[in-house]
């Protein structure tokens, strides 16, 4: 089956995780993504030895999801005859996908004027921390700073009783996001210049996207003047709808319901906790009823929930008509069978498309109902010398640009 991105080029020059990941999103569509990386320390993300409580090994999680499936170049650009050579691949490019601070950008030559005078219809796209303008758009940041603290997610999720910040669920949990919105807007301006012949400048920073996340909040925010407010700590049930919550089972476990209209769904969900008496019982009745008598609803729910195990309403709300999900961590989601049907985290091949042992989460998108090829990532500079032969480099070139340290 052929992917949309097939035949499509991405230079990226771009480290840590934001930018990464949105190649490694594009390499799962289709495009053959060429990760420039520096001749002699590489991507720092290479050396992550730890994330939280995690010591990383082989194969490395923190190098995997935002690498995979791509080629590696080792290339020294503060070097000129290797910024040369990056002007060949440019050319012959349609994506120039950076995430380096705009200082660094100019000193180096990659900056928009600089690609767009080796190739005029180049798509350049950019991560930032804090946007393209502005008093701060030179400064760096990470997920934790600008997406998930200063775009309003931390605060809107820590309880006002809680002396400090909670902080993001897991690593890398703003940079993945952000990189799967700046792949989907590299596809936009694919689509453009397909129609038009004209390239893009395509921006997303880490604010951006942790407002976009919360915008719905944001919005609310804006039209009132009040901030969203964490929840106090603790089995959450909403305040004015029982079938909006999360209730305890009885081997510990918690599922969630979320039930906008309760008034539409009590019935059901009573035929399904066994108690089909409370269908006409005159407290809940009614929607307004069963709004006015919601906390005597909850109670009566948190009784029944705690009566099973988890995997007895797995199997018991199954035909229940409204949504409820199991609350999982990271180690339930991974078996669970919805997730492996969809190929929603898959095996990691390598370029014969036979399996290397391991398996990591997919991109969220899926074409013609096909999942993901999950091909590994490089090791570093691995393609170096194969990738720039296929391009027309000759041998004697690469080997003197070797000689130098201008490549790895």
């Amino acid at each position: 089956m052929s992917k949309p991105l097939e035949g499509v080029t991405v230079v990226e020059v771009a480290i840590w995780g934001f930018v990464p990941s949105a190649g490694a999103l594009l390499s799962e569509w289709g495009a053959e993504v060429i990760k420039i990386e520096h001749a002699r320390t590489g991507d720092p993300q290479r050396g992550l030895s730890r994330m939280g409580d995690f010591i990383m090994g082989t194969p490395n999680p923190a190098w995997v999801h935002p690498n995979h499936g791509k080629r590696s170049i080792g290339m020294d650009l503060a070097q000129p005859e290797a910024r040369e050579l990056l002007g060949e691949l440019v050319r012959d490019a349609d994506v120039f996908l950076t995430s380096f601070l705009p200082s660094a950008r100019r000193k180096l030559k990659i900056d928009v004027e600089d690609i767009q005078h080796d190739n005029p219809k180049i798509v350049y796209a950019r991560g930032s921390a804090l946007g393209s303008r502005g008093d701060e758009s030179e400064m760096g940041g990470y997920d934790m700073t600008a997406f998930w603290a200063r775009a309003s997610t931390a605060a809107s999720i820590t309880p006002r009783d809680l002396d400090g910040m909670i902080g993001p669920p897991g690593p890398a949990y703003g940079d993945t996001i952000s990189g799967a919105n700046l792949a989907g807007g590299i596809a936009a301006a694919l689509f453009r210049r397909e129609r038009s012949g004209v390239g893009s400048v395509v921006d997303v920073s880490l604010l951006s996207s942790g407002l976009w996340a919360m915008g719905m909040s944001i919005d609310a925010s804006i039209l009132q003047n009040k901030a969203w407010v964490g929840q106090p700590v603790g089995v959450y049930v909403a305040p004015h709808n029982p079938l909006t919550g999360t209730f305890r089972t009885s081997d510990g476990r918690l599922l969630t319901l979320v039930m906008l209209q309760p008034g539409r769904y009590w019935a059901d969900v009573c035929r399904h906790i066994d108690r089909p008496e409370l269908i006409d019982d005159p407290r809940f009745s009614t929607q307004e009823s069963l709004v006015a008598n919601g906390a005597e609803a909850v109670e009566i729910l948190r009784a029944a929930f705690l009566s099973r195990t988890l995997d007895d309403w797995r199997v018991r709300l199954r035909t229940m008509e409204g949504p409820w999900a199991p609350v999982q961590d990271t180690v339930q989601v991974i078996t669970d069978t919805q997730v492996r049907s969809n190929g929603m985290i898959g095996p990691v091949t390598d370029a014969n498309g036979d399996p290397v042992g391991y398996d990591i989460v997919a991109g969220p998108v899926q074409f013609d109902n096909e999942p993901p090829e999950l091909r590994r990532p490089p090791e570093f500079a691995e393609d170096t010398e194969l990738l720039l032969l296929e391009r027309g480099i000759d041998w004697d070139r690469i080997a003197a640009m070797k000689a130098t340290g201008a490549l790895t």
